[in-house]
């Protein structure tokens, strides 16, 4: 993979933004920083036009960099990258002027659309091995955190990561505000260094969330938990344990037995947190038994799951494996 290629060998030689755009389509970490370094001036009037103070306005270029970080390989026409950019500082002011989650602005890259191929999925949501890197640097605790507000399908607002984490809402924005300042700051630096296989190790964690869910149709559910998880692996709420392993082996009995059945969605994985998004698809005579979808947050340990929190969207609840709402 390409890190510091054409452009990283002449960036003083003032390319053209359709260069920099090439490179950074052949994974040139140096391409991507020098175009944000060359638009970021713009980038931050249009945040203070938007937020008003500097704080807010510095977070949410960050924000923006970032989204640009994962998509500048989708930018179709490079004389468009200075609006592109100026779209996605613009986007993501607003959903914070409206507290929301910041959407991703490109309408076809929408994380939200179905897929029912799990390779796909991967190949679509995948990241750089760079982004992935950079990730990993992170401590478990900003790690956790960049994973569900930047790389998650359904994002969570800051109120749902707080419940998700156990933490105060101060603590889920200042965490996320450190992990992006180190994000960035760290695009650069880990340009030189070898970087794992993000690709395959997202389509090993699609493939074994789909297997994950096909042992627990196929009632090998407590089988397959005692090969890859720990023997002490818990279900957690927020901070407090609620249940072992047979915990969560009697609930996900429960809601095949009640007709519920989960459909994958996407995987994202890092050095010791991975997500799983799934579908939860209710029987035809109770509809709202269960949320329409859950996340599947866990913790490893020696590469088997030692903490797991599921993350369920609002809904009614009837029974079954325990639910955090989102």
């Amino acid at each position: 993979m390409r890190t510091l290629g054409r452009v990283g060998r002449a960036l003083y030689d003032d390319p053209s933004d359709a260069e920099l755009l090439r490179s950074a389509r052949d994974g040139d970490v140096a391409a991507v920083g020098a175009l944000l370094e060359r638009h970021g001036a713009g980038m931050r009037a249009v945040a203070l036009s938007l937020l008003g103070n500097l704080p807010d306005a510095e977070d949410a270029v960050q924000d923006a960099s970032l989204i640009a970080f994962r998509h500048v390989g989708d930018v179709r026409q490079p004389e468009s990258v200075s609006a592109w950019l100026r779209m996605i500082v613009r986007n993501v002011c607003r959903s914070r002027l409206r507290s929301t989650p910041p959407a991703t602005p490109v309408p076809d890259l929408s994380l939200l659309a179905a897929e029912t191929d799990p390779e796909k999925v991967v190949d679509r949501h995948a990241m750089r091995d760079w982004i992935w890197q950079s990730v990993n640097e992170l401590s478990p605790t900003l790690r956790m955190a960049v994973m569900l507000r930047h790389f998650s399908p359904r994002t969570p607002s800051y109120d749902q990561m707080a419940a998700l984490c156990g933490v105060p809402v101060g603590t889920v924005r200042s965490r996320l505000a450190e992990a992006r300042r180190k994000l960035v700051g760290a695009m650069a630096v880990t340009a030189d260094s070898v970087h794992a296989d993000s690709v395959a190790a997202a389509r090993e964690s699609a493939r074994d969330a789909v297997e994950t869910l096909a042992a627990a149709e196929q009632g090998r559910f407590a089988e397959l938990t005692a090969q890859r998880w720990t023997p002490d692996a818990a279900y957690y709420a927020g901070r407090q344990r609620v249940g072992d392993r047979d915990f969560l082996v009697r609930g996900m009995a429960g809601d095949l037995e009640a007709g519920v059945r989960q459909r994958f969605v996407s995987a994202v994985t890092s050095r010791d947190t991975t997500i799983w998004e799934m579908d939860m698809i209710n029987p035809p005579d109770a509809p709202h038994h269960c949320p329409p979808a859950v996340a599947w947050l866990m913790t490893m340990e020696d590469g088997r799951m030692n903490q797991l929190r599921l993350f369920h969207a609002a809904g009614v609840r009837g029974g079954g494996t325990p639910h955090a709402k989102m």
